[in-house]
């Protein structure tokens, strides 16, 4: 994960001005090392966070642990006074979003969360046409997502591996493309035969989210070919017409035409450019959107506080899973 990162800053001009690397944290030492040598300079490194956030003083902490770790070393950072950029999921657990949420307040830093799926072109576009109306009264949106992912490492061994470590990408996405509140939903999970993961590879749920919006979200990260996109595929339904997202290049709406029959006349429809091309680049998106927010104190558009209602969907289809029934949402 560390490369998608630091690719993003490297290569983008902006971000280079803005970001000096100043330490490396590995419980590897040898890791740790490789990663200081290759961002150059006086790198700082080593296994334990405290001693080289002494040594090197940094204004913030990106935190890209594997998610068993998050609640340590992100309450490390606050405590230390660095503001915090992580990885999803924000927690392992709603009540440990919460307290990091509150230690965040409490320590007066930013805390938020890498939902760089947000800052997506499709994801961008969809979001403008929906609030502009073009598509009319928001009903519905349907997602799909199948990809046969061979990770290996922690992800393999995970609990609920698809809702906690993938599915979160897309219900934070469908919060911010309908800008509806989730409700309730009702989740059916469970893991093949064939699936290499130990627990949780796929997904079928129904979310209930506020002004009677549905969505729907059918995934799988053990359904070998014809995969989708990383960003799923869309179906964005409105009262007048409907937005289709591959997940990629590929973006369209249509608005159904008056007249009479069983079946209306649909028009293809233009659909205009992002409202800022500064935030389509996913990673390098994020993290200049919350230097920002660092830079000039405002809330991240994925602070934690935030990433909380996306959280709390994904702990609520657990729970519905488990017991087979529909579960009211609560952040």
């Amino acid at each position: 994960m560390s490369d998608g990162w630091i690719n993003a800053i490297q290569g983008d001009a902006s971000l280079r001005e803005r970001v000096s690397f100043v330490g490396a944290v590995d419980l590897d030492q040898a890791r740790a090392q490789a990663a200081a040598n290759r961002l150059g300079g006086d790198v700082a490194y080593g296994a334990d966070m405290n001693d080289v956030i002494g040594q090197s003083e940094p204004d913030l902490v990106f935190d890209l642990v594997s998610p068993d770790a998050r609640l340590k070393v992100v309450t490390q950072a606050l405590m230390a006074g660095c503001h915090v950029l992580s990885e999803k999921p924000m927690a392992l657990s709603l009540d440990d979003g919460r307290h990091l949420v509150g230690l965040a307040r409490l320590t007066d830093r930013k805390h938020a969360i890498v939902q760089n799926r947000r800052f997506n072109d499709g994801v961008r576009r969809m979001k403008a046409l929906v609030e502009a109306g073009a598509v009319g009264r928001l009903n519905a949106i349907h997602t799909d997502f199948f990809v046969g992912a061979h990770f290996g490492g922690f992800r393999d061994v995970m609990d609920n591996v698809l809702l906690v470590d993938m599915a979160i990408h897309t219900f934070d996405a469908a919060r911010f493309v309908s800008g509806k509140e989730p409700l309730a939903v009702y989740c059916h999970e469970h893991n093949p035969e064939s699936s290499w993961f130990r627990h949780g590879s796929v997904a079928n749920a129904i979310f209930e989210l506020s002004d009677e919006v549905v969505l729907t979200y059918r995934g799988s990260w053990s359904a070998e070919g014809a995969n989708t996109s990383w960003n799923a595929h869309w179906r964005v339904v409105g009262s007048k017409g409907t937005i289709l997202w591959d997940g990629e290049n590929s973006l369209e709406a249509f608005l159904v035409q008056d007249g009479d029959g069983l079946l209306r006349e649909a028009r293809r429809i233009e659909i205009p450019p992002a409202p800022d091309a500064t935030q389509t680049n996913g990673h390098a998106s994020v993290i200049r959107s919350f230097l920002d927010a660092v830079d000039n104190g405002h809330q991240p558009e994925t602070s934690g506080a935030d990433n909380l209602k996306s959280l709390a969907m994904v702990f609520a289809a657990i729970e519905s899973a488990k017991k087979a029934t529909r579960v009211e949402i609560r952040v």
